[in-house]
């Protein structure tokens, strides 16, 4: 299993991101996926999870409800999170999740200052 998160920076209050974690080693329609945050000094917050296809819809954080869309690409077998209206307390490393493998990405450091 892998996953592989890319797409964070550094970007101002307000500003938009997308991140995205290219999955490979499993059947990825088969199982839902999770972006999860963590903090400097804090533990780690899930953000955001999208089901297989045709599942529920998405969970959000109320802390990202409205700002940020998960989506995902089963041609891609990627899983992306759309980030918006960005505030500085979304600074985080950003990571990656498939909760039936518990299996994590790298992480992908996002950081919003002016």
């Amino acid at each position: 299993v892998q996953l592989v998160e890319s797409g964070g920076g550094l970007v101002q209050p307000g500003g938009a991101l997308t991140l995205s974690c290219a999955a490979s080693g499993f059947t990825f329609s088969a199982n839902a996926m999770s972006w999860y945050r963590q903090a400097q000094g804090k533990g780690r917050e899930l953000v955001a999870s999208i089901g297989s296809p045709g599942a529920i819809r998405p969970f959000y954080a109320d802390s990202v409800k409205g700002r940020f869309f998960i989506s995902r690409d089963e041609a891609q077998k990627t899983v992306f999170l759309q980030m918006n209206s960005l505030k500085p307390e979304d600074t985080a490393v950003y990571l990656c999740y498939a909760p039936a493998l518990r299996s994590w990405g790298q992480g992908t450091q996002v950081t919003v200052s002016s």
